[in-house]
């Protein structure tokens, strides 16, 4: 039996479900599914009864739970004694819409976390940490913030964004002939007017600017409709289901990318700070500056970029 068979056995029964387990533990589905099965193996008991449709604790699985739990926050807090950070204050960490489903337990073992719950714009996330009244923020942002606000970054996530289109074709649709929305509210929606406008310029896009925070949820899909072209999404949007009218495309030539940075004040020496920033982007990777996508110039995770 193995710590991370423990790690495994929790992120299942917090969730239930292996896919979304899977998914908040970074790994692929029939390898979690092996080592559940392995550590039931090793404890001679059955975890989980498995079907088609549904996944539950057995009775022995709910009776080790909290056994299991107990190890793993103690095995965590030896590894934060033993980096001497088990006495650090929290480390204060903010956010937009997007963070990694895992982000508990990979800072868990280097450093308590404080995740805020006051959710803002990325503009206004990235300008708190620069004031410090936060000391990590997953936002978006350009080269020219980074440098104005004297901040760094790493990438920590990316989404692809796509097309909603009136109709039944589902085909992918240039970027040329895509729409994208511009929003009145300038403070609310500023990061993405930014992008919006650069991805207009930069791939013949059409833009539309609405006053209705129509950008993203029903009032997006209101636009669609009345437009009656391929509208690109919004990275708030990105989980959204469709109405049954509407349709999701790919956009290729070139595919959008939406990139997600953790930032943090330049020149930080606090070791607990210093330590969740690699616990959550020692593994970040994707690929953001090949032929097939596009990003804005600013992007600091573009090469070459300011």
């Amino acid at each position: 039996m193995e710590l991370r068979q423990l790690r495994y056995f929790l992120a299942v029964a917090d969730e239930l479900n292996f896919g979304r387990a899977a998914e908040r533990l970074r790994i692929a589905g029939p390898s979690l599914s092996q080592q559940i099965k392995a550590l039931e193996r090793d404890l001679k008991v059955s975890l989980f009864d498995r079907d088609r449709r549904s996944v539950t604790l057995t009775a022995n699985g709910a009776a080790l739970l909290p056994h299991a739990r107990a190890l793993v926050e103690q095995a965590d807090d030896l590894r934060r004694r033993a980096a001497g950070l088990s006495t650090s204050e929290p480390v204060r960490l903010g956010y937009v819409k997007w963070c990694p489903t895992d982000w508990a337990e990979r800072a868990a073992g280097v450093a308590r976390l404080r995740v805020d719950t006051w959710v803002m714009p990325s503009h206004t996330q990235a300008a708190r940490v620069s004031e410090g009244s936060l000391d990590l923020a997953i936002c978006w942002v350009q080269g020219e913030d980074l440098e104005s606000l004297s901040l760094e970054a790493r990438l920590v996530g990316v989404d692809r964004l796509y097309a909603v289109s009136v109709g039944t074709d589902t085909s992918p649709v240039e970027a040329k002939d895509t729409v994208v929305l511009l929003d009145a509210d300038t403070d609310t929606w500023s990061s993405w007017n930014r992008y919006a406008q650069q991805y207009g310029a930069g791939t013949g896009a059409r833009t539309v600017r609405v006053d209705d925070g129509g950008v993203t949820g029903q009032e997006f899909f209101e636009h669609v409709r009345r437009l009656r072209r391929p509208v690109l999404n919004n990275p708030k949007g990105q989980d959204m289901v469709e109405p049954k009218d509407l349709v999701r495309r790919d956009v290729i030539r070139p595919t959008p990318l939406w990139t997600w940075s953790l930032v943090w004040r330049r020149g930080e020496t606090n070791a607990a700070v210093l330590a969740v920033i690699e616990a959550l982007t020692s593994d970040a990777a994707a690929a953001v500056d090949d032929e097939s996508v596009w990003l804005p110039a600013a992007d600091p995770h573009r090469t070459g970029s300011a």
